[in-house]
């Protein structure tokens, strides 16, 4: 899933904004649902408000219900006040009018209206239908390994190593061998039981070693980091693909990104954007800098 730096960075900018610009303005009537929690000067501060308050800051998730009897609420609603009051003091100051404030709040207006645009375009392409075919396309695509369930004893030297791979071909069982002779502090209470892994996850002897074995088998003795190995493969079988619950969010990352990419692709080739900026051209920077 590889997307241009440049949109993907435009793109996560202007998501981020979805949540920390889009705020109802004053004055905003109450609907069925959205209750008036408090009022300034006569004007409502609504239940919305207090709850787009608390994810713009990261205190609950997009969607997530915040009661009105909670703390939470409560500190989040004192905080939303306060800013009306002190937006208030600012118009009665004069501050509203002045160039710079103009400038700002001209700026603030266009992220919201450019943010309700992107929230418009993500709704419509962000569906169950898109996710559920990005993930099936995944699965086609991705190859998924083979992974290992095993045990493990690790011992200082061969010699010993040798010894505890004789006695566990005369019967001594394994996972009491590991109790009591494997060093491996992380292993040795569990039998020596490693789980089930990727060889990929491992030192390279590990994945040499259980190229060819076989459920049951016991292989090495073998020289890893932390000692001399011999390993009983308990299973070998195919990873199991990631659900569609586990790559939900990532999926949904995805569209979104992909969807501000090409409406923004769209805006600049409709439009004419003029840079007055001076720019290098790619590799500039670097020719330069190797320059005495």
């Amino acid at each position: 899933m590889r997307r241009n730096a440049l949109t993907v960075g435009l793109a996560l900018m202007l998501c981020a904004g979805l949540i920390g610009c889009s705020r109802p303005g004053a004055g905003m009537a109450s609907a069925p649902g959205d209750p008036a929690v408090a009022k300034v000067d006569g004007q409502p501060v609504l239940k919305s408000d207090v709850a787009r308050e608390a994810v713009a800051q990261g205190l609950i998730g997009d969607g997530e219900p915040l009661e009105v009897s909670s703390d939470l609420f409560q500190r989040v609603l004192d905080e939303v006040i306060d800013q009306k009051l002190l937006a208030a003091e600012a118009v009665r100051r004069g501050i509203d009018s002045q160039p710079g404030a103009q400038r700002r709040l001209a700026a603030a207006r266009e992220r919201i209206l450019g943010d309700m645009v992107v929230e418009g375009a993500v709704d419509s392409a962000v569906n169950e239908n898109a996710i559920r075919a990005l993930y099936q396309e995944q699965l086609k695509l991705k190859r998924q390994g083979e992974e290992f369930h095993a045990r493990q004893i690790v011992v200082a030297g061969q010699p010993e190593a040798d010894s505890i791979k004789k006695q566990i071909s005369s019967g001594a069982s394994f996972e009491g061998l590991a109790a009591n002779r494997s060093i491996d502090a992380e292993t040795r209470s569990s039998g020596g039981d490693l789980g089930y892994f990727t060889a990929d996850v491992m030192p390279a002897a590990y994945g040499a070693i259980l190229k060819g074995a076989r459920p049951g088998q016991i292989v090495g003795p073998f020289k890893s980091d932390s000692g001399w190995v011999v390993l009983k493969v308990e299973d070998r079988r195919q990873q199991a693909p990631p659900t569609l619950d586990a790559s939900r969010a990532q999926i949904v990352r995805f569209l979104t990104y992909a969807q501000v990419g090409d409406l923004l692709k769209t805006l600049r080739a409709k439009e004419r954007v003029e840079l007055l900026t001076p720019t290098s051209p790619p590799g500039a920077a670097a020719n330069a800098k190797g320059q005495p």
